[in-house]
C-alpha cells in the first residue's frame, strides 16, 4: 500500500487534458483554441456542429466541455442535457460561453449541469484563468477517483485474503473432524466443489455457490463428539451404535449454530440437515421434500457420491457408473431429484473435480 496515493497523483499532475471546444461560428472556434494553447499540456477536440460534437463526446472523455449557447438545431442548452445524460459525464466541468445576459437562461443552464459562464465577447485572461480553474477542478476530481478506485482495490484484496484465511481455516477444521474418520482431506475437497457445482447448475447467485464451497467441509464436524469405538467399527454398527453415530448431525449444529459468521451458520444447517431424506425417512428431524435446507439436500448428493467412490479401510470403492446408478435410483427418495438432476447433468465437470483432488500418497 505504500506509495499508492503518490504515484496516482505524479500522473495526473502531467496528464494532458482533453477540452471539448464547440461554437458554430469558426472564427470563434479559431480564437478560443489559439487561447487555450496557451495553456500547455491541453488537447483541444475543435467542432462547429453540435450534432459531431455530441457523437464524440459519447465515446470519448473530455475533461472540459466549453459549449456556446446561440447554435442552430442543438443550442447550448439542449446539448448540455444530453451530454449530462451520457455515461461518466455526470460530474464534467462544462462552460458555457453566451452573448445572453439574462438570468433566465443562466438559471436553465445550471439546472442542466453548467458550472461555469462567460459572456461575449471574451476577455482572454478572464477566459484562461475560469477555463484552467475548472480543469484544476477536473484534475481533483481524477485524482479522487483514483484514489477511491486504489483504495476499493485495496479493500478488495484484504478482503480476499480474510475469505483466504477463513477458507482455510475452516478446511482445517472439516479434516480435523475427517481424521477421526476413516475419510481424507481429499473427500472433503471433492465433495464441497461437487457441492458448488450442483448449486452453480441450481442457478444459485455466486455469493451462495461460495458459502456453500466453504460452509460443506464441515458437514461432518459432529463426529468429534461420535466415541471411537463406533466411528472406528470396521464392521457393521448395531441399532444402538447407530443411533449413536446418528448423534453427530446434533453435535455438528450445536457446535456451529451460535457463531457470527454467516459461513459458519451455513455449515450449522448443512451438519444438521445432510442426513435427512427427501422422503422424511432421514434424521435428525425427519423432514421431508423442500422442508429440508437445500444446502443440505445438495450436500447429501454430493457426500454420498463421493462416499460410495471412495475407498475405506472397511470397503473398496464403487464403480462411478454403480453409483451415478445409486443416485438415480435413490431420487426422489433419498435424494431431491432437482439436486440429482444437476449433478448428473454435465458429467464432465464431476469427472473433471474427482480427478483434481485426488489422494495424496501414503
Amino acid at each position: 500500500m505504500d506509495g499508492g496515493p503518490a504515484a496516482i497523483e505524479i500522473v495526473h499532475e502531467t496528464a494532458v487534458m482533453s477540452v471539448l471546444l464547440l461554437d458554430d461560428a469558426p472564427v470563434n472556434v479559431l480564437h478560443m483554441s489559439h487561447l487555450l494553447q496557451k495553456l500547455g499540456s491541453c488537447r483541444v477536440e475543435k467542432f462547429t456542429d453540435p450534432g459531431q460534437a455530441l457523437a464524440w463526446a459519447q465515446r470519448a472523455e473530455p475533461d472540459l466541455a466549453i459549449i456556446d449557447y446561440m447554435m442552430p438545431g442543438i443550442d447550448g442548452l439542449e446539448f448540455a442535457r444530453r451530454f449530462r445524460a451520457f455515461a461518466g459525464k455526470a460530474t464534467t466541468p462544462l462552460l458555457m460561453v453566451t452573448a445572453n445576459h439574462g438570468s433566465d437562461v443562466r438559471y436553465r443552464a445550471l439546472q442542466l449541469g453548467a458550472i461555469d459562464f462567460l459572456n461575449k465577447p471574451l476577455d482572454g485572461p478572464e477566459f484562461l484563468a475560469r477555463v484552467k480553474n475548472m480543469l484544476d477542478l477536473r484534475a481533483s476530481q481524477k485524482k479522487l477517483a483514483s484514489r477511491a478506485d486504489w483504495l476499493a482495490a485495496e479493500v478488495e484484496k484484504a478482503t480476499r485474503d480474510i475469505v483466504a484465511r477463513e477458507r482455510e481455516t475452516l478446511f482445517c477444521l472439516g479434516r480435523a473432524a475427517e481424521y477421526r474418520d476413516p475419510e481424507t482431506g481429499a473427500h472433503i475437497l471433492r465433495m464441497a466443489h461437487y457441492s458448488r457445482l450442483i448449486a452453480a447448475r441450481l442457478g444459485l447467485p455466486g455469493a451462495e455457490q461460495d458459502l456453500i464451497l466453504n460452509a460443506a467441509p464441515m458437514h461432518d464436524i459432529g463426529k468429534l463428539g461420535t466415541p471411537d469405538h463406533i466411528l472406528l467399527k470396521p464392521g457393521r454398527l448395531t441399532p444402538e451404535e447407530f443411533e449413536i453415530m446418528k448423534q453427530h448431525a446434533m453435535i455438528g449444529y450445536c457446535i456451529l449454530k451460535d457463531a457470527d459468521s454467516p459461513v459458519l451458520r451455513a455449515a450449522a444447517a448443512i451438519a444438521r440437515a445432510h442426513h435427512e431424506k427427501f422422503d422424511g425417512s432421514g434424521y435428525p428431524d425427519g423432514l421431508r421434500g423442500e422442508s429440508i435446507p437445500l444446502h443440505g439436500r445438495i450436500v447429501a448428493v454430493a457426500d454420498v457420491f463421493d462416499a460410495l467412490t471412495s475407498e475405506r479401510p472397511y470397503k473398496k470403492a464403487w464403480e462411478i457408473a454403480r453409483a451415478l446408478e445409486f443416485l438415480r435410483e435413490g431420487s426422489g427418495a433419498h435424494f431431491d431429484p432437482q439436486c440429482v438432476g444437476a449433478f448428473t447433468r454435465d458429467w464432465d465437470e464431476v469427472l473433471a473435480i474427482r480427478e483434481r483432488y485426488q489422494e495424496a500418497p501414503a
